[in-house]
């Protein structure tokens, strides 16, 4: 498994609220629309399968970065400045 972080920027309101409701479901919102998820590569590709069809290819952007392993070593990866946002227990897996 790895963890990837997930960021949206969804042009219809309408399409923002499939989409956030979608990635509740792979992870934790690190921020409205930013996501830290930790997938196998099969719920890899379900999220993808599940994001794809929300989405306006001319309109909507989704960016993923996959951070690698998920042994903890993907928050050396991230600067956070400003106020943290409490992230959920790393024992925190999603499975479809």
């Amino acid at each position: 498994m790895n963890t990837f972080i997930v960021m949206y920027d969804i042009a219809d309101s309408k399409r923002l609220r499939y989409v956030h409701k979608t990635m509740k479901g792979f992870g934790d919102a690190i921020q409205y629309s930013v996501f830290r998820c930790v997938l196998s590569p099969r719920n890899y590709q379900i999220l993808l399968g599940r994001i794809r069809p929300l989405i306006k290819k001319d309109e909507d952007s989704v960016m993923i970065i996959n951070l690698g392993p998920y042994d903890g070593t993907w928050k050396d990866r991230i600067k956070l400045l400003g106020k943290k946002k409490k992230i959920e227990p790393e024992d925190k897996v999603f499975i479809f």
